[in-house]
């Protein structure tokens, strides 16, 4: 299995990136304010605006590293690509079988059941953990639909109509989000999903965490020769990682959402971490995403037994065990895409 190397988070929104030798410089006002061996890393990820050298973006690509760009406020812009990786068969494979409904479909449907089966399971976790303080009731009645909705997709076939199913599935689980966060309800109380942009400290949190999840499905993907921007669920859009984003469902409730309930009942972030625009676009502030990247890291180095693997590895090898486990299936190593499914 591959090893989980670090990522650089660079969070000045003027900090530069050159490349001096084999390091990564940080420069900011024409200051080198810090330096990080090239070879150590396994991604770098930029949230400022002035960018990187060509020379760096160069050597990045040489050395299978990846390199994306983020607004400040996590809204992914670019990413840099080297000369592809994995065959050409690979990928013509993967191209094939996104024209080709049936096959597409038979892959989605698994995706879609995982992201159900997560976020099902993310309830009984809370449930169990918490019987004292939630309302088993409502959320053991949420869980029940989201359960009686997992034959149905096992059985779908139509595309169109799978996508019905995972709509029907997320309004579910988002029905009783806030029934999920326990603590600090008068800054986190959830509503409702809002994105592009944010409108409240907790969808500021959700969006900020699944942009970093999409970018490390769509780093995890490349890695093993896919295309990431070929989906199977997503439709294709210009300048959309569709499959990246595929592979990301079944880990939102797993892995994001139970981040953020954690960062929030722990108490790590507050209504001062928070900056509201004119346009009334909720954002976490420098300081704020800091802390989050730096627990987003840690929890990204927390072991766990893989349900299908059945071997232990760190949450942040995940994504690229489901993207090496999809290109086995597509090469016709396994009769099935096997979903990530967490208890």
């Amino acid at each position: 299995m591959k090893k989980l190397l670090n990522t650089l988070f660079v969070t000045s929104e003027d900090a530069y990136l050159t490349l001096d030798g084999e390091n990564v410089v940080v420069n900011r006002e024409k200051q080198i304010t810090a330096r990080f061996p090239l070879h150590a890393l396994a991604g770098i990820i930029s949230f400022s605006y002035a960018g990187a050298s060509p020379a760096l973006m160069g050597a990045c690509a040489k050395r299978d590293v990846s390199l994306s760009f983020c607004t400040p406020r996590g809204r992914f812009l670019a990413r840099t690509c080297g000369v592809s990786n994995g065959n050409v068969l690979l990928r013509r494979t993967q191209y094939r079988t996104a024209d080709d409904p049936p096959q597409a479909c038979r892959i989605a449907r698994m995706m879609v059941f995982g992201k159900i089966y997560n976020a099902r399971w993310s309830i009984e976790r809370t449930c169990r953990d918490h019987a004292m303080r939630v309302d088993t009731e409502t959320l053991k009645a949420a869980s029940a639909k989201l359960k009686a909705l997992l034959p149905q997709v096992q059985a779908e076939t139509d595309s169109g109509s799978l996508r019905g199913l995972e709509g029907a599935g997320a309004a579910i689980y988002f029905d009783v989000f806030d029934r999920l966060i326990l603590n600090h309800k008068d800054v986190f109380s959830f509503t409702g999903r809002s994105r592009r942009p944010p409108l409240d400290p907790c969808n500021a949190l959700l969006s900020f965490a699944y942009s970093l999840l999409a970018n490390d499905c769509a780093a995890a993907l490349e890695a093993v020769g896919l295309d990431s921007y070929v989906g199977f669920l997503h439709t294709d859009r210009p300048g959309r990682q569709s499959l990246a984003a595929d592979l990301m469902e079944e880990l939102r409730p797993c892995f994001a959402d139970r981040f953020v309930f954690s960062a929030v009942n722990l108490g790590r972030f507050s209504a001062k971490d928070f900056e509201v625009q004119e346009n009334g676009a909720v954002y976490l502030s420098e300081n704020a995403r800091k802390t989050f990247l730096q627990s987003w890291q840690e929890k990204k180095r927390e072991e766990i037994r893989h349900p299908y693997l059945e071997e232990k590895l760190s949450w942040g090898m995940v994504p690229y065990a489901q993207a090496l486990l999809l290109a086995r299936y597509l090469r016709g190593d396994t009769d099935d895409y096997p979903p990530f499914l967490w208890k």
